[in-house]
């Protein structure tokens, strides 16, 4: 059976909704508009985000408050280094009451999964989530399970600190649709954050904010469904390939984006549109999520490395060298 058509919503109505989550976020936690963003666009395109910050810059808060305005069930994970596949999946144990194994789910199981220093955990462990995130279905002993419709994965990992980490994989680091660099906040963010929370030195309850819901399972699923009709012009689709392409041209890149890269940053696109009011995208979305869906994506040359060369300075470079369509 086929499933039943969704009907789309209005892009004022999504508005109204995003404005009432970004009020709600406000209560908890200050500044951070740029991650704040990057979550709403991997909510609305179906992507994840990957974190990369210093300790204590309220990722984790941010995280909760998310789920908890968007009545998303969340389960958090702190990858370590002796974190085994079945601690993320689960795992059949023996019930000896009635012979039989039975699945005790892991922490996957969930709709917003926070992977807490995800690089602090070996590739083996690392792996467990790449068909959660590809196709939200988890294979345990040969049976596959299906995760929530709303599953969304975001990551952490601190940029300062490389003793006892793991590089993440390439295979791992293509399923992410973002990767937001996580800055300092303003001298008078900083000065609201301590009037809010100095009170306490422990992560402040959610309880104490009187947080209202602003959307539930089934809203996300119709406002998916309007950011997938909102229109990309013809040019702007050669517009999208021919950045991507242009990343495995470059003479400082050995490894430029995959296709999917396309796809990716032609779904945020839209995302983004549809946050800021349009039923179609302009030049500047594509612009303004270059840098965080392909900073990940690409690999330097060693050269390049040695040279001090960034990946965001490449990739500016790129934006620049390809003419946008009027």
């Amino acid at each position: 059976m086929s499933a039943e058509p969704v009907e789309p919503m209005e892009v004022v109505e999504i508005q109204r909704i995003v404005e009432r989550l970004k009020a709600m976020i406000r209560m908890v936690v200050i500044g951070q508009t740029g991650v704040v963003e990057a979550l709403m666009i991997a909510l609305l395109a179906e992507g994840h985000v990957l974190l990369e910050g210093p300790p204590g810059m309220a990722k984790t808060l941010l995280a909760r408050t998310f789920a908890r305005c968007l009545s998303m069930g969340f389960n958090r994970i702190q990858f370590t280094p002796d974190l085994m596949p079945g601690d993320v999946t689960g795992t059949n144990l023996f019930d000896f009451r009635t012979s039989q194994f039975k699945l005790t789910r892991g922490p996957i199981f969930t709709d917003f999964l926070l992977a807490d220093e995800i690089n602090r955990t070996p590739p083996k462990t690392q792996s467990a989530l790449l068909q959660a995130m590809q196709e939200r279905l988890v294979t345990i002993d040969g049976t596959t399970h299906e995760l929530s419709d709303g599953f969304l994965v975001v990551a952490t990992q601190n940029p300062i600190e490389q003793e006892g980490t793991y590089p993440l994989p390439e295979a791992q680091l293509d399923r992410f649709l973002l990767k937001v660099e996580v800055g300092y906040p303003s001298r008078d963010e900083e000065r609201k954050i301590v009037q809010l929370h100095g009170n306490r030195t422990a992560m402040p309850h959610l309880d104490t904010f009187q947080l209202q819901p602003v959307a539930d399972l089934e809203t996300l699923t119709r406002i998916r469904a309007t950011v997938q009709r909102v229109r990309l012009s013809e040019e702007l689709v050669d517009y999208v390939v021919d950045l991507i392409r242009a990343t495995r041209e470059h003479p400082a890149v050995t490894h430029g984006a995959s296709p999917r890269a396309a796809n990716m940053l032609a779904s945020a696109s839209r995302a983004v549109a549809t946050l800021r009011g349009r039923d179609f995208v302009i030049p500047d979305d594509i612009k303004h999520l270059f840098l965080p869906t392909l900073r990940h994506r690409i690999v330097l040359a060693p050269g390049a490395e040695v040279e001090g060369i960034t990946p965001d300075a490449t990739l500016t470079a790129i934006l620049g060298a390809i003419p946008a369509p009027r």
